[in-house]
């Protein structure tokens, strides 16, 4: 389950600061790779920051397991992604660069969202295969 951030639970306990460690499952969808889906849940480990205009800081990482056939050869092949995850919230709607939220409720959920498919690569590869294409 992902987590809220309940920023007006924060600012009156004087907690501007904060940790969250969870995991999530990744929806297969966001997946543009032929025979590739994500072994296991996306394990996210992010802090966030209230600022004082009360909007809202986030960053971290997100790791996850791909697995399936290599886009050059086809054998099982799968690989750890490493993401990194930084935005920024604002009260209201967002403008493209940042994301909105509203009644004083951070949800993560389209962020997360956008992180992990901005951190899929363009095509999973074996090891054989990548050392190839890095000679």
């Amino acid at each position: 389950m992902i987590p809220e951030i309940d920023v007006r639970g924060c600012i009156a306990k004087k907690m501007t600061e904060g940790a969250l460690n969870f995991e999530f499952e990744a929806d297969d969808s966001l997946l543009d790779i032929p025979f590739v889906k994500f072994a296991g849940p996306v394990r996210a480990e992010l802090f966030y920051r209230i600022l004082d205009d009360l909007s809202v800081e986030i960053g971290g990482s997100l790791r996850f397991r791909l697995e399936g056939e290599c886009s050059r050869c086809l054998s099982e092949t799968s690989s750890e992604i490493v993401s990194e995850a930084e935005g920024l919230f604002e009260r209201g709607k967002g403008d493209g660069e940042t994301y909105g939220y509203a009644n004083g409720k951070v949800d993560l959920t389209e962020f997360l969202r956008d992180r992990v498919m901005f951190g899929l690569p363009p095509r999973l590869l074996c090891e054989a295969c990548e050392q190839w294409e890095n000679e």
